[in-house]
C-alpha cells in the first residue's frame, strides 16, 4: 500500500539493530508500558482498531490476543519490521492486517476506526510530519472514537537515558514535549487531548496521551 520512496527512521534507529529491538525493549519495560496503554482503552467486541507505526507488531499482536473479537490493523513504512510483525502474529495464532505505509498518508476511509493506537512512534517523525500525521489519524477516527498514544517524553518533561540518546537524535526528541504534543493534537482537531500518565523506564520517561473525536 505504499508506492513511495520516502525515507523513514527504523524502529530501532538503524536497520542493523532491528533484530535486537524486541528483546531490548522488553528488557527495558516496553512491553509492560504498551500493555498499560492498551488497558486505558477498554476495547469492545466488534470494534476496528489501528496501530500506527506498528513496527514489529508487538502491540497489534497483544491487542488481538487479549481482544480476539476486535479487528486489528497495523501500519508501518518499514518492510523489514512488517515481516517480523507478520511472523510474530503467525506464531501467536492471530489474524492481523499489516499494511505498509506512512502515518500522514493513511490509506483508509474517513471515520473507519473506533480506536487508534501509537506506541513509541511519534518521536520518530520529523517536526513537519507530526501535525500531518495527527490530522491523518483524526480523519480516520469515528465520531466518539479515541486516540491513545505512548511515547518518549521530550526534553522539558524529563531527562533521557543512554539508550534514548543512542537511538534517537536530539533534534527529534526536543519536539516531543507535552506542551508541543497537546498543541499539535488540538490543531489536528482532536477533542480534549490530555496527558493521562507517565512511566519511568530504564531509558527515560514515557508519557501517555488520550484524545477524542467528536
Amino acid at each position: 500500500m505504499m508506492g513511495s520512496s520516502r525515507t523513514y527512521l527504523p524502529a530501532a534507529g538503524h536497520d542493523w539493530s532491528l533484530p535486537l529491538y524486541d528483546p531490548i525493549v522488553k528488557l527495558l519495560g516496553g512491553d509492560a508500558a504498551r500493555k498499560a496503554l492498551l488497558e486505558q482503552a477498554a476495547l469492545r467486541p466488534g470494534q476496528r482498531v489501528l496501530d500506527v507505526g506498528c513496527g514489529t507488531g508487538t502491540l497489534a499482536t497483544l491487542i488481538k490476543q487479549l481482544y480476539p473479537d476486535v479487528e486489528v490493523v497495523g501500519l508501518d513504512p518499514d518492510p523489514k519490521a512488517l515481516a517480523r510483525a507478520r511472523r510474530k502474529a503467525a506464531r501467536a495464532g492471530v489474524s492481523i492486517q499489516f499494511d505498509q505505509g506512512f502515518g500522514d498518508e493513511l490509506p483508509y476511509p474517513e471515520a473507519w476506526f473506533d480506536c487508534v493506537f501509537s506506541s513509541f512512534m511519534f518521536h520518530h517523525l520529523p517536526p513537519d510530519e507530526k501535525g500531518k500525521t495527527l490530522r491523518a489519524i483524526r480523519r480516520v477516527v469515528k465520531p466518539g472514537g479515541e486516540f491513545y498514544m505512548l511515547d518518549l517524553e521530550g526534553r522539558e518533561d524529563g531527562a533521557h537515558g543512554f539508550l534514548a540518546h543512542l537511538l534517537h537524535s536530539s533534534d527529534r526528541m526536543k519536539d516531543n514535549s507535552e506542551s508541543r504534543v497537546l498543541s499539535l493534537m488540538r490543531q489536528a482537531g482532536f477533542a480534549d487531548p490530555k496527558k493521562v500518565g507517565r512511566r519511568r523506564m530504564l531509558f527515560g520517561g514515557v508519557a501517555y496521551y488520550r484524545a477524542g473525536a467528536e
